[in-house]
């Protein structure tokens, strides 16, 4: 062990190992709950969704820990499932395995764009403003979904509340839009959920949002909200992994002519997501942690390539997302969370296998994780949001021509309920800036044709 992690060349051991990958799991553990019961609303099985998610997180991260050799961990992204359900198959109108067929094409895409050079074309083509826009505002995205799952806001439109022209035509069509009064049991065991996760986090509690949904679904028994199976008719056995296993449906996805541009934008869409939020995690968290060195940080200022180490970290990223496409869940990414197994020691793979073997152990709970209702994971989805919104920081909101874009980015993804479109936002704003400001020679082509692709896609809608 000590020969194949290098434990004492990275400055750890195994004691130091073992305990930062159940902190990393324990932060990261929500997503057995939150996955689920997000794809399960595009139609998925829920249960079969648990078994793929646990397969795809186990898979992943232990090609993590045993070939790149550092300690990441990986599972189904936040972000990306919502785009999965909400976007793509309830906006977009896709079947769940037309969705997973995309998802494998990102996959091989990733694979590919991480063994030549277009991967570093395309990080390079996109301005850092619009990366920082892409990650707070799918944070913000999740929030509202979180939110709106909590029951804590209404939404209804109403014909008292339009706005009318001095002509008497409609203008506009405001929608009533309040607080909740609580008297809905959702919404105040979410409340209740929220504020035990918050101050678990303010206190650095290892796991807050894990124990949250937990200490939430009990708190649920006693509100009637959460619903308690009868334990003696059901089996904790294994479940069946057949109702998603193998579903990807590629006839179907290129059945249509006139959706090909609008799969093909949808694949980069989910493609751009994962590929920022796992660059943006590695250097994040291994820059500082020392487990990349100086090579690794210049990964995009240099011509040559980069160090083996980083290089077989993306590949074993982009491998999970086909992976976990083919058992039946949305993109497999590296978690964040990541960064709380580093703080507590973590320097190897060895983590990251500790981690993945706690996620096959969580096979057995299939029956409880059916306990938990949508009020218990609400506050998951906001607080995992707040969290997202740190690469905010990274903005030059003083400057109108980058702010502008970048503002489009993030608040189109949760007004219009679609990440694909504040992406496409945002690229043809800053492109537009760019030649009205006569710098249109500073854009990379590349941006060009992704804006181009977005704005027919855009026409052929219309029509």
């Amino acid at each position: 062990m000590e020969k194949f992690f290098k434990l004492k060349e990275n400055g750890t051991d195994v004691k130091t190992e073992l305990m930062a990958g159940l902190t990393t799991f324990l932060t990261m553990a929500y997503i057995l709950f939150v996955n689920p019961s997000i794809l399960a609303a595009a139609g998925m099985d829920k249960n079969s969704v648990f078994v793929a998610t646990i397969i795809a997180a186990a898979v992943g991260t232990l090609i993590m820990g045993l070939v790149a050799n550092v300690p990441f961990a990986q599972a189904p992204g936040m972000g990306l499932n919502a785009f999965f359900t909400f976007t793509v198959v309830l906006g977009l109108g896709f079947t769940w395995q037309q969705a997973l067929a995309m998802v494998f094409i990102c996959g091989i895409i990733n694979i590919i764009i991480t063994t030549t050079k277009i991967r570093k074309m395309i990080i390079q083509a996109i301005p850092h403003s619009l990366q920082y826009a892409i990650s707070g505002g799918i944070g913000l995205f999740i929030a509202f979904l979180g939110i709106k799952q909590a029951h804590f806001i209404t939404f209804t439109g109403e014909a008292a509340n339009q706005i009318a022209s001095s002509e008497g035509s409609t203008i506009f069509n405001s929608v009533n839009l309040a607080m909740t009064n609580f008297k809905d049991p959702v919404a105040l065991l979410a409340l209740i959920g929220l504020v035990i996760t918050i101050i678990l986090m303010l206190l650095n509690f290892k796991g807050a949002i894990l124990f949250g949904i937990l200490i939430t679904t009990v708190i649920g028994i006693f509100m009637d909200v959460t619903q308690v199976p009868d334990f003696s008719q059901i089996s904790f056995g294994i479940p069946s992994i057949a109702p998603t296993f193998l579903k990807l449906d590629f006839a179907g996805l290129f059945s249509d002519p006139s959706k090909i541009s609008l799969v093909l934008i949808t694949i980069f869409a989910f493609s751009l997501s994962d590929t920022f939020d796992t660059i943006g995690t590695f250097l994040g968290t291994g820059r500082k942690a020392g487990i990349f060195d100086e090579n690794d940080e210049k990964l995009f200022e240099s011509e040559n390539n980069f160090s083996s180490k980083l290089e077989r970290a993306l590949f074993a990223d982009a491998t999970a997302t086909s992976i976990g496409a083919l058992f039946g869940t949305s993109n497999t990414t590296t978690y964040v969370e990541s960064a709380a197994g580093i703080g507590q020691g973590g320097r190897t793979g060895l983590t990251s296998v500790t981690v993945a073997v706690l996620f096959i152990l969580s096979l057995f709970i299939s029956p409880i994780m059916g306990m938990v209702p949508s009020a218990a994971t609400a506050p998951a989805l906001i607080v995992v949001g707040v969290l997202m919104m740190e690469s905010f920081k990274n903005i030059d909101w003083s400057e109108f021509e980058v702010a502008l874009p970048a503002f489009f980015v993030v608040t189109f993804m949760p007004f219009t309920g679609s990440i694909s479109n504040g992406v496409a936002a945002g690229f043809m704003t800053y492109c537009l800036v760019k030649i009205v400001k006569k710098e249109a020679k500073d854009v990379h082509p590349i941006m060009y044709i992704v804006s181009a692709l977005f704005l027919i896609n855009f026409i052929i809608g219309a029509l």
